[in-house]
């Protein structure tokens, strides 16, 4: 999934078409982003030169990224936890502003009863109170949090395939 900064405008496909074979890459890396361009060439009926190409404009384009995904209690992150925000003021000000706290790994801004969803990945409590303390309610225009720490991750996927 693209990460822009929460100030990016909605962006349109225009410099890459998404027909169905970009949609095919886009799917099994999905599934496995260790895929070879020679094994996604002879799955999906191209060239690897093809491939590797139409890989290259997807990422150049910001379409999609191959990342590693790691599981944050394996490396020593022992406390995540989802924090609806209520703010005033500029949303996406503040949103840029929460996405600078290292912490943070996902902001959204939304509708509804929070103006901002963000998940905090932190070492132990301790660490999730100071993020909380000294970092979000620091930032002005942050008038009320709701934490909800996490108690185990049931699903977490990224192959939601394209339309």
């Amino acid at each position: 999934m693209p990460t822009t900064s929460v100030t990016g405008k909605n962006r349109a496909v225009t410099d890459v078409t998404l027909d169905d074979t970009n949609k095919l890459i886009i799917e099994h890396l999905q599934r496995d982003g260790r895929m070879s361009y020679a094994t996604l060439a002879k799955t999906i009926g191209l060239s690897e030169a093809a491939v590797r190409q139409r890989v290259q404009r997807l990422l150049d384009n910001g379409l999609m990224q191959i990342v590693a995904v790691t599981d944050p209690l394996t490396l020593g992150f022992a406390r995540q936890a989802m924090v609806g925000l209520r703010v005033n003021g500029d949303l996406r000000a503040i949103a840029d502003r929460i996405a600078e706290i290292p912490e943070v790994d996902y902001v959204v801004i939304c509708a509804g009863r929070y103006d901002l969803l963000v998940e905090l990945v932190c070492t132990d409590d301790e660490h999730l109170l100071d993020i909380l303390n000294e970092k979000v309610r620091a930032i002005e225009g942050v008038s009320e949090t709701d934490t909800f720490m996490y108690l185990r991750l049931a699903k977490q996927t990224y192959a939601w395939g394209t339309r």
